[in-house]
């Protein structure tokens, strides 16, 4: 990828999550992964029954809360026009917004809807993390604030932002154009993604954004599975509907078939579903990290079977010959004298998510070199896979 073309900065996965919103605002607080200019905002209906009209849609620089720094808040525009309107199932994207976002800010997404919203398309469990000045985290904000009845996107302070929430609404991605070559990875996964089990609040994809310095965004979704939908799509089909259409993604880190397995699945459909992945995934040019199902012995639905298939799902990926690179999790978190489960230093409460230390774990069992280089870590792929990173 040359400089000067579009890049992801922040990107989400988008969920069924049932809430019914009229006439209302909501401001979205996000935190961006590199700087450009020509800021683009992408918002997506993808599971409302109805169309849902955005009357009025800003972007201001986060100052803390709802509140924004003086001056910062802009306008957004669709086709020239102030609102959009978007039919069940569609995603849009603004116009460019004048001016430059740096590396790592917090920004805020503002986003009106005129009228009814008969089903939120958003991302559940939502944070929006802070990077550490002096190497002390800095703790994370509530991720989006509702308001008072009425059009108050172009509000600076935060009197009408009443109800901090934990979900951001309708925000699919926000994308720049980035001065020179940015190496763009895509987390794909489920729960262990969205950094569930983190007390921080900061999960595997933050503190490797944060170890690399690269543009890391986080597709995961809650209870998400490869085979089948939850309040999301399968991970197969975000692949190719969600994580491929994002400018500049190069790279796709997959974390998903643990729901896969306590569900009952076999390993043979995961293992299918796994090279169908990864073959979409190297006909656009992307590579993919193949990461390995991590114990989850004592989770409420962990079997026998379902650990049998987990052996088999982890073999496949660590044999080399359809992924691009491993992320070998399951060694990173299990523990030596039980192999079935996670380490207790590890282990959250409830044998499947990873604690803070976990996911300082799974950060550092990525290979840093394989994600910063132009070509795979292995051979495995057509010649396309190896065009960008």
């Amino acid at each position: 990828m040359s400089g000067g073309r579009p890049v992801t900065t922040w990107a989400a996965a988008a969920e069924a999550l049932g809430a019914r919103l009229r006439e209302v605002t909501v401001r979205n607080v996000v935190r961006t992964s590199v700087g450009g200019t020509g800021l683009r905002v992408r918002l997506t209906n993808a599971f409302g029954k109805r169309a849902v009209t955005f009357g009025r849609v800003r972007v201001g620089v986060s100052r803390a809360g709802a509140a924004l720094e003086p001056g910062s808040n802009r306008v957004v525009t669709f086709g020239g026009c102030a609102g959009v309107t978007v039919a069940p199932g569609e995603t849009v994207l603004s116009d460019p917004v004048a001016g430059r976002v740096g590396a790592r800010q917090r920004l805020a997404v503002s986003v009106y809807v005129r009228g009814e919203c008969d089903t939120l398309t958003g991302r559940n469990r939502a944070t929006a993390p802070a990077y550490p000045p002096l190497g002390a985290w800095e703790p994370a904000v509530s991720p989006a604030y509702r308001s008072l009845p009425g059009d108050h996107a172009a509000d600076e302070g935060d009197d009408a932002y009443v109800e901090p929430v934990s979900v951001w609404h309708w925000l699919d991605a926000l994308t720049v154009i980035a001065p020179e070559p940015v190496p763009v990875v895509a987390a794909l996964g489920d729960s262990l993604t969205t950094g569930v089990g983190s007390e921080t609040g900061h999960g595997w994809t933050d503190l490797l954004a944060h170890l690399t310095g690269l543009a890391v965004v986080n597709e995961g979704v809650s209870g998400g599975k490869v085979l089948a939908a939850g309040t999301g799509r399968p991970a197969e089909e975000r692949l190719a509907r969600e994580v491929l259409t994002k400018p500049g993604i190069g790279t796709v880190i997959l974390q998903a078939g643990v729901n896969d397995l306590g569900a009952g699945a076999r390993a043979d459909d995961l293992i299918a579903a796994y090279r169908r992945m990864v073959a979409t995934a190297h006909a656009d040019g992307v590579r993919v990290v193949g990461g390995t199902i991590t114990p989850f012995a004592g989770a409420e639905y962990h079997a026998p079977e379902g650990e049998r298939a987990r052996q088999a799902v982890n073999a496949f990926i660590r044999q080399g010959d359809v992924f691009d690179a491993v992320a070998d999790f399951d060694a990173a978190l299990r523990d030596p004298a039980e192999p079935a489960r996670l380490l207790p230093r590890y282990d959250s409460g409830d044998h499947l998510h990873p604690s803070t230390a976990g996911h300082q774990a799974m950060a550092a069992a990525i290979d840093l070199p394989s994600l910063r280089q132009g070509g795979p870590a292995h051979v495995p792929g057509p010649p396309s896979s190896r065009q960008r990173l």
